[in-house]
């Protein structure tokens, strides 16, 4: 009897050490925030910029006391491409590892960040990580360092620093700078009321559609799921958002967040719903809460959040609300 009690106690005691391990290696690292005096480095992964574009970008961060490095991949063009995908990995790789840089600023989007992301060896930036920001095409950088528990910065690009509105700019400054993030919107017909809390991951919806079964596709189980899209055909988003929901995405998600979905193309034969209609039919049996018409994405209301951080979300007839912890 006394034999059994201890082999009872061990076996609990191994449970309690091995569930106890895996919530610490789940654990997010936040980077450090940013301080006056603090450089920052803007590069190109995917499209060419030139650096008469940025000067406004660099003129904003000056202004916040921040010091500016400019990528050797800006002013670089491979056609459609910041130069070729050797020297956008190089100059990515040279930013993450230099010490003196607190954090990265995309240019701009488009597509080729996928075409360097293997290139990189992330060993330094596990052990000191420094804050990534931008979207759209940047959503390969999110997913992929999600997966290593490290939080990114879901925000406008550095290109789009001159015309973007005084709030969008302001929140970014607050993400850098450790400032808390909230947000309200008003309510929407399309939304599903509830409560939820979560780690909040996504970001653009046909690139985590693109990166799916590969090693930088999040695991959404559990998570908070934000999407936004630009200049698809109204039938690609229900057949992404079909391949979601085939595959279970949505099965374990605690709620999702609809940013916004701007400039959809249609066929000659009309789809017959616009993008907010083709989401709203496709998650209609959930039963998870859901915000639709989020400021974020290639909007101009284009807000800040952390992603990998933890929110808590509450949606009611009066509307919704977004809080960071």
């Amino acid at each position: 009897m006394k034999k059994t009690k201890i082999s009872l106690l061990f076996s609990v005691m191994f449970w309690l050490f091995f569930f106890n391990n895996l919530l610490a290696q789940r654990k997010m690292i936040t980077p450090e925030f940013l301080q006056k005096g603090d450089t920052v480095g803007i590069l190109a992964t995917a499209r060419k910029v030139d650096l008469a574009s940025l000067q406004p970008a660099i003129k904003l961060l000056q202004s916040w006391g921040l010091h500016v490095e400019i990528g050797k991949t800006i002013g670089k063009e491979d056609h459609q491409l910041a130069g070729a995908d050797w020297l956008r990995a190089t100059d990515f790789q040279e930013m993450i590892d230099n010490p003196k840089i607190k954090a990265i600023w995309a240019a701009k989007g488009g597509y080729g960040t996928v075409r360097i992301i293997d290139r990189i060896d992330f060993t330094q930036f596990q052990k000191k990580p420094k804050w990534i920001a931008g979207f759209s095409d940047v959503t390969v950088l999110h997913s992929h360092l999600n997966n290593m528990n490290i939080e990114t910065i879901h925000s406008f690009m550095a290109l789009n620093a001159g015309t973007a509105q005084p709030q969008v700019i302001e929140s970014l400054r607050k993400a850098l700078f450790g400032e808390k993030l909230q947000y309200q919107m008003p309510a929407h017909p399309f939304n599903k009321k509830g409560k939820a809390k979560g780690e909040i991951v996504g970001g653009n919806l046909s690139v985590l559609y693109s990166i799916m079964g590969s090693k930088s596709e999040i695991n959404y189980k559990d998570k908070i799921l934000f999407i936004e899209d630009l200049d698809e055909y109204l039938y690609h988003i229900d057949r992404m958002m079909m391949n979601l929901k085939r595959n279970g995405y949505f099965e374990g998600v605690k709620a999702v967040i609809i940013g916004g979905m701007t400039s959809m193309n249609d066929n000659e034969i009309p789809w017959g719903k616009d993008a907010l209609e083709i989401i709203q039919d496709v998650l209609k049996d959930y039963k998870f809460p859901i915000i639709y018409n989020f400021p974020a994405g290639h909007i101009k209301d284009n807000r800040a959040m952390i992603l990998g951080k933890t929110v808590n979300i509450e949606v009611n007839e009066q509307g919704s609300t977004v809080k960071f912890e």
